[in-house]
């Protein structure tokens, strides 16, 4: 599964990175480039849903082969579009097409791995993703800012189509289904800690949104573009490695309480973004950002599992990945605002103020969590 997904995973490593240059290339405005990212990043998330409930209904087959040709056609017209208004439509025209890769790998680990395996399985898994993120934003910026920036959104296009079609001609994509709902069993959003959960997304969402413009609008101005794909490459490579340094610790320490342990220091290593320029600076915090990243997104996905009620796979990632989603194409068009018109220094200040926020209140709902404090299978 890994490896038949992993030229889409590159191809989404690349797209934001893609609007970016390709509309600060065009309009020469980095608020603009930023409202389209935002504009892909929101409409892309607020349509998740939508793919969420193809799959419960339909399995991954059919999803897979209506949105993967759409991306990719999406994602070409985009290159032949200019103007900063068509531009910012097709942006966001391409989010309601985005393929559900990522939405059907994730859910398909339960049931392909034996359940001492889960948390490796998730931590293998994490850091593949990852590594299409350090690869995505390097290959993106070479391209964007070649001789010939229009094989940026082509490439993209390309790797989405054949990890897509690869990924829906698995055997075990095409045996694979949602499960049922537990008769009589608790909802979603009827159960605390998803509430809390929904909650925090709306804060790291939007923090993750400033982080993620105010690298490439720091890189801008300092006139270095290139240097947003190495921070984002070096942020990214260090999230493979926490990723799989938490996949290794041992079953006795619990997802929720991992992810409490680990957010403390995740928040703090938010705090020098705002005092860092391009340089080893700034790549020395991302990298321990990224370390600490990778760490809590494992122990976040599998307490996400543990806290989820029976046939809520790919909708509880569904819905958090839309509030995440959401927030975080909202940081980024107001993050552009912000980083042209005070500097992203201010960004990454948000950041900062929205994870410490965010621990705050997984702190304070720590009764919601409780629980569920302990490794063990789904919510009933």
């Amino acid at each position: 599964m890994m490896l038949a997904a992993f030229p889409a995973r590159l191809a989404y490593g690349m797209i934001g990175l893609d609007i970016y240059f390709k509309v600060h290339d065009d309009t020469h405005s980095i608020a603009l480039a930023g409202v389209a990212a935002g504009a892909n990043g929101i409409v892309g998330a607020l349509t998740m849903r939508m793919r969420v409930a193809v799959i419960d209904r339909m399995g991954l087959i059919i999803p897979l082969r209506i949105f993967v040709p759409g991306y990719a056609l999406a994602l070409a017209s985009l290159d032949l579009c200019h103007g900063a208004k068509l531009l910012i439509i097709f942006a966001a025209l391409l989010g309601v097409t985005a393929p559900p890769i990522n939405l059907s790998v994730r859910p398909m680990w339960r049931t392909a791995v034996p359940k001492d395996q889960y948390r490796a399985a998730i931590a293998v898994d994490t850091a593949s993703m990852n590594l299409g993120v350090v690869l995505g934003p390097a290959l993106a910026t070479t391209l964007s800012l070649s001789g010939h920036p229009s094989s940026a959104l082509i490439t993209t296009a390309v790797l989405i189509f054949s990890g897509g079609i690869a990924l829906s001609s698995l055997e075990f994509t095409k045996k694979w289904r949602a499960e049922k709902p537990r008769k009589g069993g608790q909802t979603l959003f009827r159960t605390p800690g998803f509430r809390l959960l929904i909650a925090e997304g709306v804060l790291i969402g939007y923090g993750t949104g400033n982080y993620q413009i105010a690298i490439p609008a720091i890189s801008s101005l300092h006139h270095d573009p290139r240097f947003a794909g190495l921070a984002f490459s070096t942020t990214a490579s260090f999230s493979i490695a926490g990723s799989l340094v938490a996949g290794a610790l041992g079953r006795h320490i619990a997802p929720v309480r991992g992810f409490r342990f680990i957010y403390f220091f995740w928040f703090l290593a938010t705090v020098p973004l705002a005092f860092a320029n391009p340089g080893w600076s700034l790549l020395l915090v991302l990298s321990l950002f990224g370390f600490i990243g990778g760490a809590e997104q494992v122990f976040y996905l599998e307490q996400l599992e543990v806290i989820r009620p029976q046939g809520s796979a790919a909708a509880a990632i569904g819905w958090i990945w839309t509030i995440e989603g959401s927030f975080a194409a909202l940081g980024q068009s107001t993050g552009g605002f912000f980083s042209q018109h005070f500097s992203p220094h201010f960004c990454f200040a948000v950041t900062s103020t929205m994870f410490g926020i965010g621990f705050i209140l997984i702190q304070v709902g720590q009764r919601w969590m409780k629980p569920f404090d302990r490794s063990g299978t789904a919510a009933a």
